[in-house]
Order: structure tokens, then C-alpha cells, then sequence
């Protein structure tokens, strides 16, 4: 068995890479469906390892037909983790215990994948020198766990998605216990056509599910959703999902509510046109960072005297969503394809540092909430202060900034952050029936009045004089709390922590 040796050492790689490709995929979905990323990471990746533990001593109780019992759990760990993420959405979706099923999967895994190394090392040690066994399976070990958190979030999630790059490794898994049956096949003392039935159909259970992916994720969210789903895709930045229901269309981003058509224009009439109220001058070049879908796009080509229009949005695919999506091309008034308006899908934080693009008149920042670390940088003093370059000194600024009332603190955060950066800032607020109360931010780089009404000559639903004095009117349970609020840095992302634990309170 000796010239077998190197192939079985590749085993331990796609063990590891294997085993914490699951966990990985336990841990963003529960993030996903659960909206706690820090927490749900922490805790999933902690009892993985501690079951690895206990899997790793569970295994001194397994003496006789080692090779037999490693090829079993091989398809044990294959079947279980393979299906673990179509498992997860579909029991968040129907049972309310879903954190027992949650932290009993990652349980189980931990304890199936804390038994293959041991008795890999106990099948190879009459072939190798201990230190020598020791050293090359534990290199390859944690070369495993590199690779997979390198094909995670780079490569497998972004063009596959959580459900098929879940199913893909179990087929892995199980093409290895399948292939642990030549391998291994002069210690396997009795049952070898057995094991290889059973390795044939896990790997056809999985390969159905692998092909069967959209319909599974579908099943998982028609559970989801209340209403009916009429587009549902994957970037390779967000699970993008459109449903539509009496209430009119709503947008969903990994679950998230976006927008319901029935009450949208509140949310944009606000975001957009206070900017406008409070520019001195005629605004011509307009900034917009998110909000690829156009609703707030809408709201500035309103403005005869707007040239053009900068929306920076990382996702292509939800900047060609009124494309694809006749309902939301409709809500937007075709306004992606109006001629002054220049879409680039880039990176706002990277995009900002880079470009050499004239400076703005107004810049309207509609990022989702800050619920992890990848969004918690755009509400950054390092953030502000790149948009603040790009600024013409008379220009304003509309900042979305999450609920005063659900997150007061996350919302005070990001006015003080604001402030630190050099703004001038104007916090208000204003009822949008699908979210809340909902706070915003309007800034401008010196000292300014708050304005009184909105602009003249424009076409609102919602805005007007008296709703929109009221907007600036914070009753006292939003107002700046006692306690120092944190400035929220690149260097300690506390705006995140803020929110995390505001909004848990209403899982």
C-alpha cells in the first residue's frame, strides 16, 4: 500500500477543505436567514471545532475494521453536509426551533469530520515514522482549511451558491469515500460491494440535488415570502428576490426588505429631495452610490436642471433588474435608461479612491443597513472622507442612516461618524408603513439652515411643507441618547456592533 500513501494524503485535504466548506455554509446561512452575521459565525465555527474535539476522542472507542468504518463516515459526512444547506433554509422557513437544527447539523459534522483524521492516521502509522504521519497530515490538514476559505467566498458562493456549492462538496465528500473503497481495499475485510452501493447512492442523492438546486432554494423561499415570488436569482453578490403581493411588488436582497412598491416613494421622496431643498445653487452632476434600483434615480431626474447622473453600485445584475423586471421598469419610470444617467458597477469604497471624476453637486448614498463588516465600511469616517473629496463645496448630501426608534444608537452612530468626517449634518426622520420610522441624514460641508420646505415645481406624493418640516422633529425617544455614542472607524466597525444588537432584539 505503500505507493497508495500520497493519495490518501490527498484525502486529508479534501477532508479539511470539505469539513469546513460545511461550516462555512452553516454559518452564512444561518447569517442569511437569521441577519447576525458576527454572532451566528462566532458560534457556528466555535462548536464545529469543539465537536472535531469530541469526534477526535470518539474515536478511541473504534478498534476493529478501521477501514471499513472510515469510508462509512466518509458518506456519513457526504450526505449530511452535502444536504446541510437545503436542510437549513427549508426547516428556518417551516420550523420555529431552527437554531437546534442549526447547531445540531454543525454538531454532527464537527464530530463525523473529527473522526476521519484519526483514523486515517491509524490506517497509515505501520507506513510511516510517527512524527513523520503526525507532521504531513496535520500540514495538509490546515492546507485543506486554507483552501477552502479561499474558494468560498472567491469562487464556489458567488457562481453557485449556497445551496449547489453545498451539494458540490458532499458529492466530493462522497467521491472520496468511494474512492477510499480501492484505496483501502486490502484492510477492508468484508462488505467492499456494500460500501461501494452505498457511495454510488449518496452520490446520485447528491448529484439530483445538485441538479435540482433552483427548485430547492424556490421551495425554501415560496416559504419565506408570503407572497408570490416572480424573480429570483443569484449574483455574485446577493440572492436577489421579487415578490408581489396585494400590497403591489417588494424587492428582497438576502431576505432583507428593499422596497414595497405601495409606500417606496416616501422612502426616495425623502432620501432625494431634501438634498435639493438645501442645495443654494443649480445642481447639475448628481451622485448616487447604491440604489441600483432606480427608484431614487427616478426622484433626481425630476430636476430639469440635473446633466447627469453617477450611479456607483457594486451588483450588474441588480442594476439591469428594471431590464429583466417589466414592474420595476415601470416603478422607476425607465429611468436606467434615461440618456444622463451613467451606471458603473464597481465598489463605492474603492470607486471613491480611485476616480478622477468632477467633482458633485449632490450625492445621495442609499447603501443597505450595516448588519456586517463588508457594509459597515461605507458608514466609515475613512468612507465619508473619500465622498467628501469628491464634493463641490456647496454640495449636499442625503445619507440613509436605519431606524431611530428600532436602531437609536446604530442611528446617532452614523450622524457622529458624519460629524467626525468634517459634514455639517441635519438628522430627520419620516414613517414609511414597510419599514417604520426610518432616519436619514442630510449634510453639507459648512454650516447651513435646516430648509423649510421642499423644492417648488416638483412632482410629490408625499413631501409637503408641513410633513416636510416635520421630518426634521425628533420626539424624544430618538433623540441623541445620554450614553457616548462610538464613532464608527475602519479600525473597530462599531456602528456594526450597534446594529447587531439593536436589531436582535426583534428576531
Amino acid at each position: 500500500m505503500k505507493k497508495r500513501i500520497p493519495l490518501l494524503f490527498l484525502n486529508v485535504i479534501i477532508i479539511a477543505t470539505c469539513g469546513l466548506i460545511y461550516e462555512l455554509l452553516a454559518a452564512t446561512v444561518s447569517s442569511y436567514v437569521l441577519g447576525d452575521s458576527i454572532t451566528q459565525f462566532s458560534l457556528v465555527i466555535g462548536v464545529y471545532l469543539s465537536a472535531m474535539g469530541v469526534g477526535s476522542y470518539l474515536s478511541r472507542f473504534i478498534d476493529r475494521h478501521l477501514a471499513e468504518k472510515f469510508v462509512d463516515i466518509e458518506l456519513a459526512v457526504a450526505l449530511i453536509g452535502g444536504f446541510s444547506a437545503p436542510i437549513l433554509f427549508l426547516t428556518f422557513a417551516n420550523i420555529s426551533y431552527f437554531g437546534l437544527i442549526l447547531y445540531s447539523m454543525v454538531f454532527i459534522i464537527g464530530v463525523l469530520v473529527g473522526l476521519e483524521i484519526p483514523l486515517l492516521m491509524r490506517i497509515l502509522k505501520d507506513e510511516l515514522d510517527f512524527k513523520d504521519l503526525v507532521s504531513r497530515v496535520l500540514a495538509l490538514d490546515y492546507v485543506g482549511a486554507l483552501l477552502a476559505s479561499l474558494m468560498f467566498p472567491l469562487f464556489l458562493v458567488p457562481r453557485l451558491g449556497l445551496n449547489r456549492t453545498s451539494l458540490l462538496f458532499g458529492m466530493l465528500n462522497a467521491a472520496v469515500g468511494i474512492w477510499g473503497t480501492w484505496l483501502l481495499e486490502p484492510l477492508i475485510k468484508k462488505n467492499l460491494t456494500v460500501l461501494r452501493v452505498k457511495g454510488f447512492i449518496v452520490l446520485i442523492l447528491l448529484l439530483i440535488g445538485f441538479i435540482k438546486a433552483e427548485s430547492l432554494t424556490r421551495l425554501a423561499e415560496e416559504s419565506l415570502f408570503p407572497d408570490t415570488i416572480i424573480y429570483a436569482k443569484s449574483s455574485p453578490y446577493q440572492r436577489i428576490v421579487v415578490t408581489r403581493g396585494k400590497t403591489g411588488h417588494a424587492l428582497f436582497l438576502n431576505g432583507n426588505l428593499q422596497f414595497n412598491s405601495f409606500d417606496e416613494y416616501r422612502y426616495h421622496e425623502a432620501l432625494v429631495h431634501p438634498a435639493f431643498a438645501a442645495h443654494t445653487g443649480t445642481p447639475k452632476r448628481v451622485l448616487v452610490l447604491g440604489g441600483g434600483d432606480g427608484l431614487a434615480v427616478r426622484e433626481i431626474l425630476k430636476y430639469p436642471s440635473v446633466e447627469s447622473v453617477t450611479l456607483v453600485d457594486l451588483d450588474p445584475m441588480m442594476t439591469g433588474l428594471s431590464n429583466e423586471l417589466p414592474a420595476l421598469a415601470e416603478l422607476n419610470q425607465n429611468a436606467m435608461q434615461d440618456p444622463r444617467v451613467n451606471v458603473i458597477n464597481s465598489d463605492a469604497f474603492v470607486w471613491l479612491d480611485n476616480t478622477d471624476a468632477a467633482l458633485f453637486d449632490i450625492a445621495i448614498v442609499d447603501f443597505p443597513d450595516p448588519n456586517n463588516f463588508a457594509l459597515g465600511k461605507l458608514y466609515t469616517t475613512r468612507f465619508y472622507g473619500l465622498l467628501r473629496a469628491k464634493l463641490d463645496p456647496a454640495a449636499a448630501v442625503v445619507i440613509q442612516c436605519t431606524s431611530p426608534i428600532y436602531a437609536r444608537n446604530s442611528f446617532w452612530s452614523i450622524i457622529k461618524t458624519l460629524e467626525a468626517a468634517g459634514f455639517q449634518v441635519k438628522p430627520f426622520q419620516t414613517a414609511v408603513p414597510s419599514f417604520g420610522v426610518w432616519g436619514y441624514a442630510l449634510a453639507k460641508l459648512e454650516p447651513f439652515d435646516t430648509p423649510a420646505r421642499p423644492p417648488r415645481g416638483v412632482e410629490l406624493k408625499f413631501l409637503s411643507d408641513a410633513s416636510f418640516a416635520s421630518m426634521f422633529d425628533f420626539p424624544a425617544d430618538m433623540t441623541l441618547p445620554d450614553e457616548p455614542i462610538e464613532i464608527n472607524r475602519l479600525d473597530n466597525q462599531a456602528l456594526v456592533r450597534y446594529y447587531e444588537s439593536e436589531w436582535r432584539r426583534f428576531e
